[in-house]
């Protein structure tokens, strides 16, 4: 079969052609319908040697919908025919935190090797992917693969990210979510699902607040040396209950504390690159909570799941076929991309 296959730090990866797995004890193969394409595999992809504890070569896809089509004698919990989407992080499986349905918080997380599909273990760009259990298989019923696909990491990590901060956002408070792309656009419309916050969106590019404003966000503005004081004013004059910060940025971290409330949440998501420093006194909001979301549990992508097909979320999408996959990586580098980058095998 056609693989994605990365087979050194720091180069392009490369298709290739390997052998179609076959599933073995629990294991369940999917035919893939649909991958997703996300800032972590550039991530991934550029990784000096080292850096990350996968061994090479493996195929990428982290992001994956499809059909069940075959499984190992001890699988159970899904049938052959069933249309599934991937939760992507892949624990041990056996601590307290995966037992619970949280292998992003796998206790065990960093004595792997792998992270879970297309993070060290062969992943979803491919025309097969072999699951290790049905756990990691959420169903998607009619669902169509390209609108799943994305839900398994942009849509889960976003509404992972909500559901941490929900308690604070009640009728009369103002949340922010700044940088409206892939994961952003999600965060904007998770809130308006689940959420009785005013919603109030900011980005550096005309087309990512048009698709804010298609999501739902009551207001939203270009990143200025005024945007501070434009929320602000927006929130009724305090400033913002909790702030989603999808860039990361060393810019975007000094908006989100500058806006922020007294008592106000802040959740990083985004991996730009900047820092906080902590100090007290200092100048960050008194009384703030910080948060570093990662992923998602497997109940919540069941949860996402169903926002997404009761038409609550809606991913935007760019589909390409697998072997434009260089093209795609390509303008997801330039910041070309629009929403999510879906590849669909040829």
């Amino acid at each position: 079969m056609r693989a994605l296959r990365l087979m050194a730090w720091g180069e392009a990866p490369a298709p290739a052609e390997v052998e179609r797995p076959v599933p073995h004890g629990a294991e369940v193969l999917v035919r893939v319908e649909a991958a997703g394409l996300c800032r972590s595999d550039l991530h991934v992809i550029d990784g000096a040697p080292g850096a990350l504890p996968y061994l090479l070569p493996f195929t990428l896809g982290h992001e994956v919908a499809g059909q069940v089509t075959a499984l190992g004698p001890a699988a159970d919990g899904v049938s052959a025919g069933d249309r599934v989407v991937l939760y992507g992080p892949w624990g041990c499986g056996s601590c307290a935190r995966c037992a619970a349905g949280s292998d992003n918080y796998c206790d065990r997380r960093n004595t792997l090797g792998w992270h879970g599909a297309g993070l060290g273990r062969d992943g979803g760009m491919a025309e097969y992917l072999l699951v290790p259990s049905a756990r990691h298989l959420v169903p998607i019923g009619d669902l169509p693969a390209d609108q799943a696909a994305p839900l398994s990491d942009a849509g889960l990590t976003s509404y992972h990210a909500v559901a941490g901060l929900r308690p604070a956002l009640g009728e009369g408070t103002t949340a922010v979510v700044i940088g409206v792309g892939g994961l952003g656009h999600l965060a904007v419309q998770a809130l308006r699902a689940t959420t009785a916050s005013r919603v109030l969106a900011v980005d550096v590019r005309e087309d990512a607040l048009a698709l804010a404003d298609r999501s739902g966000a009551d207001f939203g503005t270009l990143m200025r040396p005024d945007t501070a004081r434009v929320l602000r004013t927006r929130s009724g004059g305090v400033g913002a209950d909790a702030v989603f910060d999808f860039v990361g940025a060393p810019q975007t971290l000094e908006l989100a504390t500058g806006v922020l409330r007294p008592g106000g949440e802040l959740a990083v998501v985004g991996s730009g690159g900047g820092s906080l420093t902590v100090s007290k006194p200092g100048v960050l909001p008194p009384g703030f909570r910080l948060s570093l979301p990662f992923w998602g549990t497997r109940q919540e992508l069941a949860a996402v799941v169903a926002l997404a097909r009761s038409g609550a979320l809606q991913v935007e999408t760019e589909r390409l076929p697998l072997s434009a996959a260089a093209e795609a990586i390509d303008r997801l580098r330039r910041g070309r991309a629009r929403g999510r980058t879906v590849l669909v095998p040829d």
